[in-house]
């Protein structure tokens, strides 16, 4: 990821967490970091790569997605303003390289912190260390709904669920037949055919790379069943 000069500000505000670091730490930390910027589509990492820095990101959205030896790939989660990278914290405090593509969504701002940089704060400040933790933690639990919903829940319900959280302002969800197969790590004739049954029930329309949600309600409900039937068993 390219380094550029960003903005002066307290950085560190926007991540919970990071706003109790003591004033000696939060320096250390300002200056041993970098604001950086990525344009959209740009490959922020990829497997194989070394983990050299921790990523916050400020602004965008970045996705990391896991590719099978087969060349299935899946969605594994997004990193949103506010928020740390799982996959980059598990690789630096493991020393290990990529395991998986990470991809920026949007533009992206973010806060680069070096491994020297990490590695420091990690051993010397509790808070910086239980900011660190306690996202990665978050993540994990995460990864762990991901894994169970792609074992146990049926496609219709997770394909239904996707679309309400992709969907924007307008109930429009800009994604192809073969985008939204590797959010579910499946294949994209099974994605046409669910959309296909989701359509027969008046719950969307189609466009060319693009799902428009006219029966939110619907989709809503089945989700919500699927739920229900969870609990009650």
């Amino acid at each position: 990821m390219a380094g550029v000069a960003g903005p002066d500000f307290d950085w560190t505000s926007r991540f919970q967490g990071l706003s109790r670091l003591p004033a000696g730490i939060r320096a250390d930390l300002e200056a041993g970091s970098q604001i950086v910027s990525v344009p959209a589509g740009t490959q922020v990492f990829e497997p194989g790569q070394s983990a050299d820095n921790l990523l916050l990101l400020l602004e965008g959205t970045v996705r990391v997605q896991q590719r099978s030896e087969t060349g299935r790939e899946v969605t594994l989660y997004r990193v949103h303003a506010g928020e740390s990278c799982v996959l980059t914290t598990a690789c630096m405090l493991a020393f290990e390289d990529y395991s998986a593509d990470g991809i920026a969504e949007t533009d992206v701002v973010a806060v680069a912190i070096p491994r020297a940089t990490f590695d420091d704060l990690v051993g010397r400040s509790p808070v910086f260390r239980e900011f660190v933790f306690t996202a990665y933690s978050r993540r994990i639990t995460d990864l762990f709904t991901l894994i169970d919903d792609i074992v146990f829940q049926r496609m219709d319900v997770r394909l239904a669920s996707r679309l309400l959280e992709l969907a924007d302002e307008n109930d429009v969800v800009q994604a192809t037949h073969a985008a939204l197969g590797t959010e579910l790590g499946t294949a994209r004739e099974v994605i046409s055919r669910t959309l296909a049954e989701f359509h027969r029930r008046g719950w969307v329309e189609q466009a060319r790379g693009e799902v428009h949600l006219v029966g939110r309600a619907g989709l809503q409900r089945l989700v919500r069943s699927a739920g229900a039937h969870v609990e009650a068993v």
